[in-house]
Formats: structure tokens, C-alpha cells, sequence
């Protein structure tokens, strides 16, 4: 069997043979044990060949990933996009190989990781990176805080297990801390890659493909160190200011890092087709990624894929690019929208007036959330739901219940069982995100005047932070960016998140209602505020804006900052 070998670099450029002007395949054989001969010939380090396709010409193609410069001089690594916009440059049989080649891009970065591999796994605390931390005082300032790392090392016993708040005692006001609160370990990854991409990096121009998290103040140090995005954090492509896309001006040269939220096939297809390295700057969460390999498992088992997600949001995009390779798939954004979609299973009852009106409803609905062609008759016979790891995990389990009830209401309990997958092991709950939100839950349930949520205007996780403090505390839950928000007592900036119904607006603050932190409860007692942030939020902003509202209270009535410390030396720790 005619086969041929296509070597990648780790830059995602291909091997080929130059004769002349034209490049041609370089390894090719009547056989794959000849033709993986010859690629040893050359390359003495690379993957196992995978079997990609077959061309109508019956070639067998298999792909490979070489290290090293090639012993044969004959042998040029290039990109694919600049063989193909070369006139005349692949000969016939090359260019009819690349004409096949796209739906395979995605695993060429990827070819030396087994199925159960991950992307980048979290750093252990003794391979963190904390110097890039320490850059400068704006570094320090917005990264490290004394307060937050004495908190962490007084409560956090287990980084999977919520355990009771930390109280601070500053005398006219005592704040609550949550023992779980800031960023989280993909976050904390995905940030020192950055950093660290920069700092090996000098002269290279280094881009992000979208922001690395839903935090303006961290997004902007980095660049202002020379970061530049690729699109914003809605995927809309950022100009050169020329008329043309970053995308379009981007050369082999240049390093594009993957942010935590991961990437969409079609983004990693085109930075593998302009021959810009992937896998080394690819920061994905591997819980992000966790979810990624459940939706594969159950497209296998033959389970259309339910994502519990915002359409909009990055992460949910990756997810579902991913979850399409390997079933129907569909995003539904909560609840409301899985009873809408209950509705259309009952309504594919064999009327076909009621079908049409089911498969009306299930267009106007789920318009641009699901894959072409899926048809509600045969894609929802059998369901499984991942989700946003972003999101409250009351939400995707009420989701999950709901989708039972309703399979067991139309075909029986013994036979729901079977329709709708999931079990503890396939969990796709984000480990981190649960354990803010358990943390949140115990510092709630504590007497409290106010709450006050920390992260970025448009970050989901904070989002789901603040809408557990309004359920408790109504009005007197505030959601903030920095201690910037608070001007005085009597007027804090509140953010409206976007995907939360009417909106406030104060000018000149965009999207944004004034609100007033409350009074003591009592005369004479302290006022009592939690404070926590999202996965995205730097300790070094919790602090500053513990010293805001400090300066805002009478200096008398404020136990220093070291006597604060002290105490927490002092405190034993939470049972």
C-alpha cells in the first residue's frame, strides 16, 4: 500500500523535499514500515505515525512529529499556508495531500500526548514560578498581599475543601474571608506562562489569543510588558490599525499562548497552518480540559453532548468545538432554556403538527448553539450534560435533574436511566470553582452587614460569586473591579454583569449603579463586611481594597495592619 509520512516540527511546519522550485512529499514508501525507514533516515527522534487518511489516488497518509534539524539537506521544513499561496510550488500529488489535510490540523501539535494525556498539568507549589511576581512595584503591588497569604496558610488545609472563614479585625470594621477566594491553579498557570513567554522572549513579538483572564488590571501589565491579543474576549479580531487583522500580519517568527479558557479548533487550526508553535503555549486549564474528555467519552457511547454554558463566553466556545469532533452537540445557557428543551422532547410525539411547532421553538431557542444538521428526532434521543466550569454547580445539577425527569416522564425511569449519561466519575464540575463557592456559602452564613465581590466586569465566575452573596444579602452584595470602584462609603460602583437583565446606569460609568456600603447594625458595633474574589482576582487587589475602605473610616478607630497579621500568627487553625 502506497503510503507517505507527513513530519511536523514543533513548530507545525512540514517536512518536504525540494527539487527544484517545487517541494514535493519527503517521505513516501510502497509500505509504511519503507516509508517510516526513511523518515528514521532523517529524523532520529519523532512520534509513532498515526494513520490520518487515504487519498483518492489510494495513498495511505500518516502523521508524525520530528525534533531536530534533517540530516538531508534536501529536506525544508515550511508552513503549510506558505505552500500553498506559493504558485506552483507543492507538485500534484503533494498539493492534492494538503487538500485533505485541514480536518487533521487540529491534531498535529498534539501527536506526541495519548488520549488520557493533558495539555499542561498544574505546577506543584515548589515548581511555582513566584519571581514573576516580584517584576516591579506594580507587579507587587497588584499580585502579592501579606493579608492573603497569611489567610491561605491559616485555612487552607486542603485546596479541594472549603473550611471556616477567616475573620480580620481591623476594630471599626471586621472583614470575613472565605478560606478559598482568587486564582485558582489554571489561572495561576496561565498567567506565569505568559510572564515567563515574555521574559524568554525578547525581540519575538508575543500575542495572546484572547485575553488570559476576565481581568483588566492583570490583561494590562501584561501589556503593558508587550503582549498584544489577538481578539477580544468575544472573538472578534483586532485590527492593525491598516485595515488588516493581527491574524492576517501573523509569520512563523511570532509566539500566540493559548489562554485557561482553551481555544476553538478553528483558531489552533490557523496558527498550525501559518507554522506558529501550539502546544508550547498552550495554556489550557486541564480542568477546562477534563471536560473537553468526558463530551468525547459520551459522543463514543452515543450521547448527544448538552453544554452548560453562555454561547458567548470563550470557554464554552473551546468546549463545544471540541464536543462537535465527536457528537451532536448543543449549549444551553440554565434552567429556563433546559425546560424549553424538555418541551420540544415531549413534543416529538409522532403529530406531525406538533413536531413542526417543536422544531420551530427548538430553532428560535437554540439559533447558533448547535451543530449543523442536528435534528431534535435524533439527537435528543439519548443526552449527556458538561458544562462552563465557571458556572454554580446547583445550576448544571438542576439541569441534570431536570433532563431525568423528563426522560423518565416520557419513556419510564428504568429506560431514563439509559438516556440521559453521567455519573460521579465523569463529573465536569470545576474542583476550584466549587470549592470558592462552598467557601462563599460557610462565610455567608456568618452575620454580615455587606458583601463585596472582586474580579473583572465581565468575568462569569465572579458573577456566580456575587449572585450567592445577593441571594443572601439582597442589596447589600456589591460586585467591583478594585478599590477604584470605591470612591466613598456612600457611592461604590456596583457592575451590572452583562448577561444580568436590566441594567443601572450611572454616567459616566458604564454599566455600572452607585450604591452605599451600610451602616453597622448596631451603634457602637463594627461593620461587618465579607470579602472575596473571583478565580481571575490578584491577592494584591483584595488587600487594597481592605486599605480603601480602611481609609475611609475614622485613622483612630483602625488597628494596624501588623496587629491584624499578628493575630492571624496567633490564631489556631479552623477545625
Amino acid at each position: 500500500m502506497p503510503t507517505a509520512i507527513l513530519a511536523f516540527n514543533t513548530n507545525n511546519q512540514l517536512a518536504i523535499r525540494r527539487a527544484g522550485s517545487s517541494a514535493q512529499l519527503a517521505f513516501t514508501g510502497g509500505d509504511l514500515p519503507e516509508t517510516l525507514a526513511r523518515l528514521e533516515a532523517v529524523f532520529q527522534a519523532h512520534t509513532g505515525p498515526r494513520a490520518a487518511f487515504t487519498t483518492g489516488d489510494g495513498l495511505h497518509v500518516h502523521l508524525a512529529q520530528v525534533t531536530g534539524e534533517p540530516v538531508d539537506r534536501d529536506i525544508h521544513f515550511a508552513s503549510i499556508d506558505s505552500l500553498q499561496s506559493a504558485p506552483d510550488a507543492p507538485d500534484p500529488v503533494l498539493a492534492g495531500v494538503l487538500a485533505q489535510l485541514d480536518p487533521h490540523l487540529i491534531a498535529i501539535p498534539y501527536l506526541h500526548l495519548g488520549e488520557n494525556d493533558f495539555i499542561y498539568k498544574f505546577r506543584p507549589d515548589k515548581e511555582r514560578n513566584s519571581r514573576i511576581y516580584q517584576l516591579d512595584d506594580n507587579a507587587r503591588a497588584l499580585y502579592q498581599s501579606q493579608l492573603c497569604s497569611a489567610i491561605k496558610a491559616l485555612s487552607r488545609a486542603n485546596e479541594r475543601t472549603a473550611s471556616a472563614p477567616v475573620p480580620l479585625d481591623f476594630g471599626a470594621v471586621r472583614y470575613l474571608i472565605p478560606s478559598h477566594f482568587g486564582f485558582c491553579l489554571g489561572v495561576k498557570n496561565a498567567i506565569e506562562r505568559a510572564y515567563e513567554t515574555l521574559a524568554e522572549n525578547p525581540g519575538r513579538r508575543v500575542f495572546m489569543l484572547s485575553e488570559l483572564i476576565h481581568n483588566p488590571y492583570v490583561n494590562e501589565d501584561l501589556r503593558r510588558r508587550g503582549l498584544r491579543y489577538l481578539q477580544t474576549d468575544k472573538g472578534q479580531p483586532i485590527g492593525t490599525g491598516d485595515g488588516r487583522q493581527l491574524w492576517d500580519v501573523l509569520t512563523p517568527d511570532d509566539i500566540v499562548i493559548i489562554p485557561a479558557f482553551g481555544a476553538t479548533d478553528d483558531d489552533k487550526r490557523r496558527l498550525v497552518r501559518k507554522g506558529i508553535p501550539v502546544l508550547q503555549y498552550d495554556a489550557t486549564c486541564m480542568l477546562v480540559e477534563k471536560v473537553w474528555k468526558a463530551a468525547r467519552a459520551f459522543g463514543r457511547e452515543g450521547f448527544t453532548i448538552i453544554i452548560h454554558g453562555k454561547h458567548e463566553h470563550e470557554e464554552t466556545k473551546a468546549t463545544f468545538s471540541n464536543a462537535r469532533r465527536h457528537a451532536p452537540a448543543l449549549i444551553v445557557r440554565n434552567l429556563a432554556e433546559a425546560r424549553i428543551l424538555t418541551d420540544i422532547i415531549q413534543g416529538d410525539s409522532g403529530d406531525s403538527s406538533v413536531l413542526a411547532a417543536a422544531r420551530e421553538k427548538f430553532a428560535a431557542t437554540f439559533a447558533g448553539k448547535h451543530t449543523p444538521g442536528f435534528d431534535i428526532t435524533r439527537d435528543l434521543q439519548r443526552v449527556a450534560v458538561v458544562n462552563q466550569t465557571t458556572l454554580l454547580m446547583n445550576e448544571t445539577l438542576a439541569i441534570i435533574e431536570h433532563l431525568r425527569s423528563a426522560y423518565a416522564a416520557k419513556y419510564g425511569s428504568v429506560e431514563a436511566a439509559a438516556r440521559v449519561g453521567g455519573n460521579a466519575k465523569r463529573d465536569t464540575l470545576c474542583y476550584a470553582t466549587q470549592v470558592n463557592q462552598d467557601a462563599l456559602s460557610r462565610a455567608l452564613a456568618e452575620p454580615l452587614d455587606a458583601a463585596i465581590v472582586i474580579g473583572g466586569k465581565n468575568s462569569s465566575n465572579t458573577y456566580q460569586l456575587y449572585r450567592l452573596c445577593e441571594q443572601t444579602l439582597g442589596p447589600r452584595a456589591f460586585f467591583i473591579q478594585s478599590e477604584r470602584n470605591i470612591r466613598s462609603l456612600d457611592a461604590i460602583e456596583h457592575y451590572h454583569f452583562p448577561a444580568h437583565g436590566p441594567r443601572v446606569t450611572v454616567a459616566p460609568f458604564d454599566n455600572t449603579e452607585i450604591k452605599t456600603l451600610p451602616r453597622p447594625s448596631a451603634p457602637g458595633q463594627p461593620l461587618r463586611i465579607l470579602i472575596t474574589g473571583g478565580a481571575s482576582c490578584p491577592d494584591g487587589i483584595i488587600q487594597q481594597v481592605v486599605a480603601k475602605i480602611n481609609s475611609l473610616l475614622p485613622a483612630q478607630t483602625i488597628r494596624p495592619i501588623d496587629a491584624v497579621l499578628g493575630d492571624l500568627e496567633r490564631h489556631d487553625k479552623p477545625a
